[in-house]
């Protein structure tokens, strides 16, 4: 019985509704975020560079990205790509993965 209980309270948190929401906006800002800088990098240094990007995406640019997905990213999507890959921290993280900071314009 205790087995049971414990099994259940570890996958608790994974079943939080907001968790699942989030999950599934960061996954679709993803995919739109490497669709835009695949321009610039190979695709496995895409993928990279779009989990800095959105390592350092506030939660309302999650959210404007993520509602992006599925359609061919705009100038407005564009630009807030560029303005969260200029901030020094996303830099950094390209930069520490070996990739050089985004040239997107």
């Amino acid at each position: 019985m205790k087995r049971i209980f414990l099994i259940g309270a570890l996958l608790l948190p994974a079943c939080n509704p907001q968790s699942i929401a989030d999950n599934v906006t960061g996954r679709a800002a993803r995919s739109v975020i490497v669709n835009v800088v695949v321009n610039q990098y190979p695709r496995p240094q895409a993928e990279v560079a779009s989990d800095c990007i959105l390592a350092n995406a506030s939660p309302a640019e999650t959210e404007a990205l993520a509602r992006d997905v599925g359609t061919r990213a705009g100038t407005v999507t564009v630009a807030n790509i560029r303005t969260i890959g200029d901030r020094p921290a996303t830099v950094q993280c390209l930069t520490g993965h070996g990739l050089l900071p985004l040239a997107i314009r």
